[in-house]
């Protein structure tokens, strides 16, 4: 993996795990996870928790990058998603 599908890839993982535990767009996902399985179980904890949803995220995310990398497949969607992380990121600091 080159070394920037490797950065695209870190963006992208951070993306989707954020989007995953914190977002309100998925507030309505961790809650059906909560009430499916209850407040204290473990796919619960799972959804709302950074560390290990991104283990999850970055599994799928590394396979997509290695097969991918060199692919508008790959590039597009995980440059907008780092752009997004990224810009989330800035506007905390900047705000």
């Amino acid at each position: 993996m080159s070394l920037a599908a490797f950065l695209l890839a870190l963006g992208t993982t951070c993306r989707i795990t954020r989007f995953i535990t914190k977002d309100t767009l998925a507030a309505g996902f961790r809650c059906w996870v909560a009430d499916r399985f209850g407040d204290d179980s473990r796919p619960a904890y799972l959804v709302n928790c950074g560390w290990c949803t991104s283990t999850w995220v970055a599994g799928a995310t590394a396979v997509y990058a290695t097969l991918l990398d060199t692919t508008a497949w790959f590039q597009l969607p995980a440059a907008a998603l780092t752009l997004s992380y990224l810009t989330g990121v800035a506007s905390r600091w900047l705000d």
